[in-house]
């Protein structure tokens, strides 16, 4: 006989007070037997949701637990995080409150991987079988599906086989999260960090389970309350796909690139001004004139590439970025003199190729030193988590 599955089931909610006794019902009739599960509602609700699930906790057949957070940070998929975290299931589930998700599509997941060894199932809407007739309108089922074919031609190679990104029904090995943590990508220790709901992509992305299935599925209609879609988690979305898709360091580096080049125009202008009009010295003007360069890089890079990795006050992030910006100067300069006393180029050129020069030295000091955590904060954080983890499985 194969072996019983054990699986914590994760159900983010927020405002879903009509929802919850529907939804444990289907979960339950839903269930083999013979299942070892534990249900986790994450409650972001500012109704009368809490009180709901308290009493419905109550009367189900199965243990069913309540974590409720005054500070919703991360939106729902930062609830689903914080319940991977509170839970020790070595299969996790994750789907929505309000029926949209088939309650009695969740065995079959959890089989799914069982049978055919993959860390990743998801419940696919665009997989032979399934269909996306639950989303309200026409509006909603173009930006589904332009938003998954966007998703997927940024991320082709760890997006093979999963043709629903954007689903938030799926069940996930707790090893791949596990071992994403302990190479330094995801986990526990913080770096998973979802904005909004698409918590699916944050963990196919940072996680990069080995072996991904699929179950079709029809995307049901809401049961009850309001959809969560809205303009904002749009945005959201956005701004999750540019950070994912920074969080490689030859991303980030092709990113700091052409930001780079982008500050060539404001740098060569002030230097145009500088030397032409004011007649000084290029040496001294192109001193001036990286200043204007290094507050458009560093604007343009704080806000696009290291938004999630931003820490402190933004001034002393732009001192630091000034500070290690300016050191090329010391080699630029002297450099650019060079170019143009022994090589005879013009002011100008001699700047391109000495910016030329020091962009990997400028990639690596600013990635490396200002931005990215050292490895020693990661291990120790590593290993508080995995103190807590065999703290929990010991309960």
């Amino acid at each position: 006989m194969a072996p019983v599955p054990t699986v914590s089931l994760i159900v983010p909610t927020f405002n879903e007070a009509d929802n919850v006794d529907e939804l444990l019902d289907g979960v339950c009739a839903a269930l083999p037997g013979d299942w070892d599960i534990e249900v986790l509602f994450v409650d972001d609700s500012t109704d009368r949701t809490p009180e709901v699930i308290e009493k419905a906790a109550g009367q189900c057949p199965v243990p069913v637990s309540m974590l409720h957070r005054e500070v919703p940070e991360g939106g729902l998929g930062g609830a689903v995080v914080a319940g991977i975290a509170q839970t020790s299931a070595p299969w996790i589930v994750v789907m929505d409150a309000d029926l949209q998700h088939p309650p009695q599509l969740l065995p079959e997941l959890v089989e799914a991987g069982e049978r055919t060894g993959s860390e990743l199932v998801v419940a696919s809407r665009y997989a032979d079988g399934g269909s996306r007739g639950g989303l309200d309108g026409g509006y909603r089922k173009v930006v589904s599906g332009v938003s998954t074919t966007v998703t997927k031609a940024l991320f082709p190679r760890l997006l093979r086989g999963v043709s629903d990104p954007m689903s938030g029904f799926f069940a996930i090995r707790r090893e791949a999260i596990t071992r994403a943590g302990d190479e330094g990508r995801a986990g526990q220790d913080g770096e998973l960090r979802p904005l909004g709901y698409k918590i699916l992509l944050e963990l196919a992305v940072r996680c990069r389970p080995r072996g991904v299935a699929e179950v079709p599925y029809e995307f049901g209609e809401r049961f009850a309350g309001e959809s969560k879609s809205t303009v904002r988690e749009g945005l959201r979305f956005l701004r999750h796909l540019v950070e994912l898709r920074s969080s490689d360091q030859r991303a980030r580096m092709v990113a700091f690139g052409l930001i780079g080049v982008s500050g060539f125009l404001p740098n060569l202008l002030a230097l145009w001004v500088l030397t032409g009009v004011t007649s000084l010295h290029y040496a001294v003007a192109e001193v001036l004139a990286n200043q204007l360069g290094v507050v458009w890089n560093f604007v343009l890079l704080d806000f696009l590439v290291y938004r999630g990795t931003r820490r402190g006050h933004w001034a002393h992030r732009l001192l630091g970025f000034a500070a290690l910006s300016n050191v090329d100067l010391l080699v630029r300069v002297p450099l650019m003199v060079l170019l143009v006393e022994r090589v005879g180029l013009g002011p100008v050129p001699a700047t391109v190729v000495s910016l030329m020069v020091m962009f990997s030295v400028r990639f690596l000091l600013v990635d490396m030193l200002l931005y990215r955590r050292k490895r020693a904060q990661v291990r120790k954080a590593q290993a508080v988590a995995h103190t807590a983890a065999a703290s929990r499985s010991t309960r």
